[in-house]
């Protein structure tokens, strides 16, 4: 057996604001303080990582681990921006200087005229929205006309919400690669994303969701790694993230208990290289909804799956937890927040439990990961 790297992103666990957390209307955000308010936060395993030990984590009964099992910090990210694509492409080793573009006012006429015609369908809403209330606000109508529901958030996002009896989901799959087309340059959005639903009003999100990523603009850790004859190994979204770029091997999960399933069955298997993996529900399910318990309580779920990874990891087996983003559930915005991700760094043979203080850039988990399997 070669060696192997598990890395793990919790999808928006963030663990307190930058220092320009003001430029992104992120002053006061801290995902992890607002998780920790939580009486359903129970995280022990991470605490003996390390968690704690990470400069602000530490508050109230959650004190640093007197002897952590990991090398501990927090990153700093150096991209403009603090949306699931930049933040993935940093931790693959690009900083995005300049920030995709985001429609606060709704996409231009002529992308919505030119979505149209190429679809042949109508189009709703056309503005930032909450996923599950523009389907709530906009379903009726929708199931009435055919027309799409397409709507954006505070992210780089072109999103396209159909009921599953209207349009079937791989229709929705092909107006969406229809959109990732038109979408390039100046309105190069980071993600086009299909978000079936069904159901009567108030009307279900489905779990058919798909994103279609942007093309990163240069190599990234997984295409070198991938070049070397190494497996590059997704589980969740990251292969759409990457466009399947770089990636031998691609897991979709439908939710995060699913996702650390296949993880789990991944490291009961013989590989060499690299297992990427997204856990999405923190950040879609909890961060966006402001639901300050679910999120505490997904957080404690992972790390009862966390306690079942730790004994079957092999002796040169790395394992990195980080995250992209933060996403606050406890402020009154629905965003993600620009805040510093944790970075807990474990294995098994060497000495850890080292500080590895305030890193300047995600491209820091790039480097960790190519320096080892060299």
């Amino acid at each position: 057996m070669g060696k192997r790297v598990f890395l793990i992103v919790l999808d928006s666990f963030g663990v307190g604001e930058l220092p320009d957390a003001a430029d992104f209307f992120d002053e006061g955000s801290n995902t992890l303080a607002a998780v920790q308010s939580s009486s359903e936060f129970n995280c022990p395993n991470l605490a003996s990582m390390g968690l704690f030990n990470i400069e602000g984590c530490s508050r109230g009964q959650f004190m640093p681990a007197d002897h952590p099992m990991a090398d501990f910090g927090r990153m700093l990210e150096l991209s403009r921006g603090k949306d699931t694509t930049t933040g993935h492409w940093e931790i693959a080793g690009i900083v995005s200087k300049r920030p995709l573009p985001t429609y606060p006012e709704g996409f231009p006429d002529d992308v919505i005229s030119a979505f149209e015609k190429a679809c042949g369908r109508g189009v709703l809403c056309n503005k930032p929205y909450s996923g599950t209330e523009v389907i709530k606000d906009f379903g009726e109508e929708h199931l009435k006309t055919g027309k799409l529901i397409v709507y954006t958030s505070a992210d780089s996002v072109f999103q396209i919400a159909a009921h599953e009896s209207i349009v079937p989901i791989s229709e929705l799959y092909r107006y969406c690669e229809i959109a990732r087309e038109l979408l390039v340059g100046e309105h190069g959005v980071g993600r086009v994303i299909a978000r079936p639903f069904g159901g009567e009003y108030p009307f279900k999100r489905l779990s058919g969701r798909h994103d279609y990523s942007l093309l990163p603009p240069a190599d990234t850790m997984l295409d070198r790694l991938k070049s070397k004859g190494y497996d590059v190994i997704s589980v969740g979204k990251i292969n759409d993230i990457f466009a399947s770029r770089g990636v031998t091997e691609s897991n979709p999960t439908v939710n995060n208990g699913d996702g650390m399933d296949k993880t789990l069955a991944i490291a009961r298997r013989d590989f060499n290289g690299l297992c990427f993996v997204n856990l999405v529900d923190f950040d879609m399910v909890y961060g966006h909804r402001n639901d300050v318990d679910g999120y505490a309580r997904a957080l404690s779920e992972f790390d009862v799956r966390l306690g079942e990874l730790l004994p079957i990891l092999k002796t040169q087996d790395l394992l990195i937890i980080t995250a992209d983003h933060g996403c606050d559930p406890s402020t009154p915005s629905t965003d993600h927040s620009r805040e510093y991700v944790p970075l807990l760094v474990y294995s098994k043979t060497d000495e850890r439990g080292r500080p590895l203080g305030t890193v300047s850039g995600f491209t820091h988990v790039a480097d960790i990961v190519e320096n080892y399997l060299k």
